[in-house]
């Protein structure tokens, strides 16, 4: 049986987008049926399009206006999708991402650094706080 998440993060699935909702930004029952269930929210794997969709659907913001505004500011985000470390954190600790949109690039040799090692996962959030933050990484590090 296939796990679209655990295939998702080793870069299988380039052609489609993962979106974490927090429980806290998003309540709706009916996510369970289209992700999986987590901590703090829900996981989903769809395919590009349908992705993009269900991304401005929960969050009224387009994904790649979202995504380039979230470029402009460089924070972990942790490899499961579901966490993060804003790069707006205080001693208040109630910085939560509310949403994650991610996805997953093929090995590049010809564009070099990161992407000639392997697949690259982009990943995007948005905290609580209102801060928007991105991260990247090699899926095989």
């Amino acid at each position: 049986m296939s796990n679209p998440r655990e295939e998702f993060l080793a870069g299988e699935r380039p052609d489609d987008v993962a979106l974490f909702l927090a429980d806290s930004y998003v309540e709706d029952d009916r996510l369970e049926k289209f992700g999986d269930p987590v901590e703090d929210g829900t996981v989903m794997i769809v395919d590009g399009e349908s992705g993009r969709n269900a991304f401005k659907a929960a969050t009224d913001t387009d994904a790649m206006s979202f995504a380039k505004t979230a470029m402009q500011r460089e924070s972990e985000i942790n490899d499961d999708l579901t966490s993060g470390e804003c790069p707006d954190t205080d001693e208040d600790g109630a910085h939560e991402p509310q949403f994650v949109f991610a996805f997953a690039e093929e090995q590049n040799e010809d564009v070099g650094g990161i992407y000639a090692e392997g697949a690259v996962v982009h990943a995007y959030a948005q905290c609580s706080c209102g801060t928007a933050y991105s991260d990247r990484w090699n899926v095989d590090d």
